[in-house]
């Protein structure tokens, strides 16, 4: 399980781009919108990052549970919830390096879900304090996005609420050195992040990991 726990977070760091990609507005926004570029600024910044991160870690936990009741309840064997958390990822890398984009329609799923949760949002703007920020970022936290799709799978293989809880945990704290740098204002290692190399790269890193993960699942399967 400490392995699962690291894969989330390493799949956090690879996916930097991405989340820059995804995030990057609104973390921009709220460092615009902060008037005091000292203290408060990091305060705030750290509370938005905080509430996302507790997002995951909350729909880690429904996810996990959800594999239980899957396991014990209908039988369903974990190891084939494994084998469909290693192709998430296989899928992930394709659409990241935008060979495939199959993993897009799973986030227009979530979008049905975020068509409600966006208005929320619209309530902690123009950011103030540290409520608003905290509050602004558990529920962007719910934003459809594929990275956070394909790590979710992990959570129900995990057939567990806590370990669940703790894959997404990870996978947030994975996610914050790219925002945070994102905030700081290093745009040189912002635009590294999303450039085409680095894009693809990480794409090839994610589908030789799914696939390892799939050889393995499958290996003991038969």
């Amino acid at each position: 399980m400490e392995l699962d726990f690291l894969s989330a977070f390493l799949i956090g760091i690879a996916g930097a781009g991405h989340c820059v990609a995804m995030c990057g507005g609104i973390t921009t926004m709220l460092t615009a919108s902060i008037e005091d570029k000292s203290k408060a600024n990091i305060s705030l910044i750290l509370a938005y990052n905080f509430g996302r991160i507790s997002a995951y870690t909350f729909a880690g936990a429904i996810a996990g549970l959800t594999g239980s009741l899957a396991a014990k309840s209908l039988g369903f064997p974990i190891l084939w919830l494994k084998v469909i958390a290693a192709l998430f990822v296989i899928f992930l890398g394709l659409y990241i390096a935008k060979w495939s984009f199959a993993l897009a329609k799973v986030e227009n799923i979530g979008k049905m879900l975020w068509r409600y949760l966006q208005p929320l949002s619209k309530k902690f703007i123009p950011v103030t304090n540290i409520k608003q920020s905290l509050m602004l970022g558990v529920v962007w936290g719910w934003l459809p996005c594929g990275l956070v799709y394909s790590t979710l799978t992990w959570s129900i293989a995990s057939a567990s609420w806590y370990n669940g809880a703790l894959i997404m945990f990870a996978f947030g704290l994975g996610t914050l050195p790219a925002l945070l740098t994102l905030s700081s204002g290093f745009k040189f290692v912002t635009k590294t992040l999303q450039s085409v190399l680095i894009r693809k790269l990480t794409a090839i890193l994610l589908i030789i990991y799914g696939t390892f993960s799939l050889y393995i699942a499958l290996n003991q399967i038969f």
